[in-house]
């Protein structure tokens, strides 16, 4: 266990302090905190920060509603560094990026550009969400929520089939890869009709990981 006074502090009274999200792994933000930061942080439960430029506490989307919902910090070996466990509302960026991690490095020549991890998933459905809230002319998803559930419901029957098909009559792999995009994205949308968050799809599957980790008798093996 460990507290504010066993922590590291730099000549400022500060310490970076990394925000991920705690359900995709994915690199949010970093900032600076103080004591008084860190103490808001852990009562609350928002995170709060220490603006070095205008040398004051400030709770993250406190303004703009992207709140950070700690979870939980952790502390570095050397504890001269915080890592916040958090849920993102919205983003996390002041640019209206996901992540402040968006500029890729590279030392002038050709690279590829990375490639997408599971945070995606957030992006697409809060992308669902809007079109739900607010349906712009010419889109697929809000064609599909007016056309209702059972709708949403058939094409995730056929998209089903296409997964099998891919798989089972030699369509390589790129093409599997493909409908399984699809049969997600649909089943996305079907749960976005319900207001159903993705939150609560990870937190089921955690729970059964849970069940099958603690073995036969209750305790993980």
């Amino acid at each position: 266990m460990t507290g504010p006074g066993d922590l590291q502090w730099d000549s400022q009274g500060l310490i970076p302090a990394l925000a991920q999200e705690a359900e995709t792994g994915e690199l949010l933000m970093l900032a600076w905190m103080d004591r008084q930061a860190l103490t808001r942080t852990l009562e609350t439960g928002l995170a709060h920060y220490w603006s070095r430029s205008r040398r004051a506490l400030w709770q993250k989307g406190e303004t703009s509603g992207h709140r950070q919902h700690v979870e939980a910090i952790y502390a570095d070996c050397d504890r001269d560094a915080l890592l916040l466990l958090v849920h993102q509302e919205g983003v996390a960026c002041h640019t209206g990026s996901r992540t402040c991690f968006f500029n890729t490095v590279r030392d002038g020549s050709q690279g590829a550009q990375p490639s997408q991890g599971p945070g995606i998933l957030d992006l697409v459905e809060r992308v669902i969400q809007s079109r739900r809230a607010e349906p712009p002319p010419g889109s697929y998803v809000a064609s599909l929520f007016q056309k209702g559930e059972a709708q949403i419901c058939l094409k995730i029957g056929e998209e089903a089939q296409e997964v099998i098909r891919a798989a089972t009559k030699g369509e390589g792999d790129a093409r599997l890869v493909e409908e399984v995009a699809d049969l997600w994205f649909h089943t996305m949308v079907l749960l976005g009709g319900r207001g159903i968050s993705l939150r609560r799809v990870f937190e089921e599957l955690g729970r059964r990981h849970a069940e099958k980790s603690r073995g036969p008798g209750g305790s993980a093996p």
